[in-house]
């Protein structure tokens, strides 16, 4: 089975991998596809829905929220007319959408596919919730040591002030939550963006049951080289600007949200709402959005070192589709 090449990415060299988990014994429950963002996660779900009778489902936590078709790279209208789509847009902006409730959600979408015949493919970025899906959520999980003494350093290196500043540029929606004169939960806060890549406020509170087996699941992780991958994430987000994005940013200020609100964690939203205020020239926010997009793939794949070390991993949709045809041919 083809190997992602992480020779050019801060992720394990192929011969660091754990082995290839082993060929499922009948067909998948369900198909599971991951990856960092501009990965090519989308083509490859409605390829594989395509060809196997599938359900598109969402599991990219931004990619609920109605205002944000564009920005957030939901699948277009043409492509949500070929083959079934659940759980995209379907979330107004001033909602606090949670991992709770889109466990809820997922839950009756894939029960409702299974039904009908066809074979659920939950596609995203959102380690979370693939981790929820598949073992149910504890409150918050390990930090690994390395991380937890980097931020105890900083915290005495940085000042409180400066530490708290690293907190709102990392994790807004905790920033807001927290004062500089709270340092220790300001490191814990840090600790847990930077160990898991999702905000304490979305660990904290989401104890539940898992949904799916792992053991009777196909899990793909499409992992590009980071090269073409931040190519493809600067020109995707220049595609955006050109497409109308920064008509959905100037209709997401005129909701005057709340900035600890979810979707004002959108890559790029803020940078947006700047150019339609006149406060930042497009140009830059052009850069400064893919600088972001960037730093959060390689979040992404800090992730899924961590915890889908076990998945399949594939360099492209290709790949994917190949395990897939594998998987699919059990009797």
């Amino acid at each position: 089975m083809p190997r992602v090449n992480c020779v050019s990415w801060p992720c394990p060299r192929a011969s660091a991998l754990p082995p290839q988990p082993p060929p499922l014994d009948a067909r998948p429950q369900a198909i599971l596809i991951a990856g960092p963002t501009a990965s090519g996660k989308s083509a490859a779900a409605l390829a594989l829905a395509g060809r196997f009778g599938g359900t598109v489902i969402n599991a990219d936590s931004m990619q609920v929220y109605r205002e944000l078709a564009i920005l957030t790279a939901r699948p277009a209208a043409s492509e949500l007319k070929r083959v079934p789509h659940r759980l995209y847009g379907m979330v107004p902006a001033v909602q606090a959408y949670s991992v709770g409730q889109w466990l809820a959600d997922v839950t009756l979408a894939i029960g409702e596919a299974q039904e009908a015949g066809r074979v659920p493919i939950l596609v995203g970025g959102t380690g979370l919730y693939f981790k929820a899906l598949l073992e149910g959520l504890a409150p918050v999980p390990d930090i690994p040591t390395e991380v937890r003494e980097h931020w105890r350093a900083q915290a005495d290196a940085l000042g409180p002030k400066k530490l708290h500043e690293a907190l709102a540029a990392a994790d807004p929606s905790m920033a807001a939550r927290l004062r500089p004169t709270d340092p220790q939960r300001v490191v814990r806060a840090l600790e847990v963006i930077d160990a898991t890549g999702v905000s304490l406020a979305d660990w904290q509170g989401t104890e539940s049951a898992s949904v799916l087996d792992s053991n009777t699941s196909l899990k793909i992780l499409i992992a590009p080289e980071r090269e073409p991958l931040y190519a493809a994430i600067d020109a995707r987000f220049a595609q955006m600007v050109a497409l109308g994005a920064l008509d959905e940013a100037r209709n997401v200020m005129q909701l005057d949200l709340s900035s600890d609100l979810p979707v004002m964690r959108a890559h790029g939203i803020r940078e947006l709402i700047a150019v339609v205020t006149g406060a930042m020239s497009k140009e830059e926010a052009i850069a400064k959005g893919s600088t972001e997009t960037r730093r959060y793939a390689k979040r992404q794949m800090t992730w899924a070192r961590r915890y889908m070390a076990d998945w399949h991993w594939v360099p492209d949709a290709e790949a994917a589709m190949a395990v897939t045809e594998r998987a699919s041919s059990k009797p």
